[in-house]
């Protein structure tokens, strides 16, 4: 469903991706780690569009990505901070989004509006909204329109432990359906349960993209902080990244 063709892109002297290739296909769960400025965020802003790649290709779905952004209607994108109109109340946002596609109520997944109760604060403005509610009004939109695709970034931060757990059940829903989903987190224990596949990224160069079940034969560990440490311990060369792993809020 993507492909990413040796993209480069640099910001001033910082290389903020250093000639990733990847193929990601439906039915995978992705899971896009690495320490902080590994270049996860400007991978995924690339394959939104959002950022323009200095070189590379990206391709959705065998076509190319040229500017033309009729494509993300294929991908549901939940960001890691969600900025809103001050103003708007949370009805009216998805109102006006389902309007921008011209699908009626019965085209939509309406399931995490109804599971995070947020039909009963339809009249909120957005500004009145915590973080951990206006996270819920992220994720809810990310779904709502039953994409192929679906991107995620940092999902559960500034969840409750419950709506976390929504959210991640809805994944693993998503997930039976074959679709193709990309998730960030520094909160590995999110993944374990979710991840087919991990990618990991350093200082804007992939070092590994493998199947998770490999990995935990590879290394003999289970759960994924720890499979991801033994991978670096094992590698005497990426010793110095150990910490930055361990590092990672993981729950083992």
């Amino acid at each position: 469903m993507i492909r990413i063709e040796n993209i480069n892109k640099k910001f001033k002297k910082l290389q903020a991706l250093n000639d990733i290739s990847a193929i990601f296909n439906r039915g995978q769960v992705i899971s896009l780690i690495g320490p902080n400025g590994s270049g996860k965020t400007t991978l995924i802003k690339s394959i939104l569009g959002l950022v323009k790649a200095d070189s590379g290709n990206i391709f959705i779905n065998g076509k190319q990505i040229n500017g033309d952004p009729s494509y993300r209607s294929q991908i549901g994108y939940m960001p890691q901070i969600g900025r809103y109109p001050d103003n708007m109340q949370i009805g009216h946002l998805f109102r006006m989004m389902r309007d921008i596609r011209k699908l009626s109520e019965s085209d939509v997944d309406a399931d995490l509006l109804v599971k995070f109760n947020l039909m009963s604060i339809f009249e909120k403005p957005m500004r009145t909204l915590s973080g951990g509610t206006r996270q819920k009004v992220s994720a809810a939109l990310a779904f709502y329109f039953n994409p192929a695709i679906l991107i995620l970034d940092e999902p559960t931060a500034g969840l409750d432990p419950l709506s976390s757990e929504i959210l991640k059940e809805k994944i693993m829903q998503e997930k039976k359906k074959n679709k193709l989903i990309l998730i960030t987190s520094h909160i590995l224990s999110d993944l374990d349960e979710l991840t087919t596949d991990v990618m990991y990224l350093q200082e804007g160069r992939m070092v590994f993209l493998k199947d998770i079940n490999a990995l935990r034969q590879e290394t003999g560990e289970d759960k994924l902080g720890k499979v991801i440490a033994r991978v670096m311990r094992d590698n005497k060369k990426n010793s110095l990244w150990i910490d930055e792993v361990l590092a990672m809020k993981s729950s083992d």
